[in-house]
């Protein structure tokens, strides 16, 4: 092997550490974070998915050159087709993150709304001091209110419609982080694969 084969050789086994590594700790670990509805945290994981995803390339292009187009071999071939079907089913789980991202924070701003809403008003009413010194005596001409009329209450209010309560973070990314859960474990396992030829070869 020359000294360019190795240092392609090099570089392969070099981005397939430092790539693989983080992006699959990151699709992993995702689902366990949208359950906590922490949104922060999942937008740390999507860029980390992003960014060590696009790195993944580095891979294949330096796999490309060390093999010198010897495509035609079985094992070659099926590693690099297992390579772009995870690199696809990364996207899907790009794609899914923003998504749960998007629910959770309508769901935590729902929440927010509903206490805002709960929350007993503040107590408005001023107190002013009477203007005129109270009688009992009826002032001429003035009509006295009877005893029906001073019974009388007004009608209560009607009670307003009950909302719906908000969904959960978990509730509403449910579908998410089903799926982000099932493509990074196959994902897992397509690297898993592509090693095991890489070494039996």
């Amino acid at each position: 092997m020359s000294s360019g084969d190795r240092l392609l050789m090099i570089l392969h086994i070099g981005f397939a550490i430092f790539a693989l590594g983080p992006v699959t700790a990151a699709t992993m670990a995702t689902p366990r974070h949208i359950r906590r509805g922490e949104a922060s945290v999942v937008r740390n994981l999507n860029r980390m998915t992003r960014i060590y995803g696009l790195l993944t390339l580095g891979i294949f292009l330096f796999g490309a050159l060390v093999a010198h187009g010897k495509f035609d071999q079985m094992w070659l071939s099926a590693s690099m087709t297992l390579f772009i079907v995870a690199f696809v089913l990364l996207f899907i789980v790009e794609r899914d993150q923003r998504k749960a991202i998007h629910k959770i924070e309508v769901a935590a701003a729902e929440r927010r709304a509903e206490k805002a809403e709960a929350a007993p008003p503040a107590d408005t009413t001023a107190t002013t001091a009477p203007t005129t010194a109270p009688t009992d005596k009826p002032v001429a001409g003035a009509d006295v209110p009877t005893g029906a009329e001073k019974a009388e209450t007004p009608a209560p209010e009607p009670e307003p419609e009950p909302r719906p309560e908000p969904r959960p973070a978990a509730e509403a990314a449910k579908v998410e982080t089903g799926r982000i859960a099932t493509i990074s474990g196959v994902v897992a396992l397509i690297w898993i694969v592509i090693l095991v030829l890489m070494v039996w070869h």
